[in-house]
């Protein structure tokens, strides 16, 4: 019987995401799936992560870049990532970018756009 693999994160450059019950929570977590769209960073498991999964946190440990995308202050995937002695290199909160946060669960596709191009724009500084 073949082992079963987590398929998420596959790329050296990861991104977690708040996916919060809320809009910049589903915003977040929209700019993550694009980035993985885009071929920029692979989505890879925050719940894995913070579920102490041995894995997945050693997995995580070993990504080249790892890149956090918070819906709000509360900044939760960071202090995920923190928890498990992961740093993110880039993190993004999508409330710093012009939205309020309320409990509309649509992402708002123009903030997830400067997500996105905020993202790209660090990993290219």
């Amino acid at each position: 019987m073949e082992e079963k693999k987590c398929m998420c994160g596959s790329s050296d450059v990861r991104v977690v995401s708040c996916s919060g019950a809320c809009n910049v929570g589903q915003t977040a977590n929209q700019a993550a799936i694009e980035l993985t769209r885009e071929n920029v960073a692979g989505f890879f498991c925050l719940a894995g992560v913070g579920g102490h999964i041995k894995g997945m946190v050693n997995s995580a440990r070993e990504a080249g870049l790892m890149i956090a995308i918070d819906g709000c202050p509360v900044q939760c995937a960071t202090k995920t990532l923190q928890h498990a002695e992961i740093e993110p290199a880039i993190q993004i909160v999508v409330t710093e970018l012009g939205i309020e946060k309320s409990p509309d669960l649509n992402p708002d596709q123009k903030i997830c756009a400067k997500v996105i191009e905020k993202v790209k724009e660090e990993l290219a500084a």
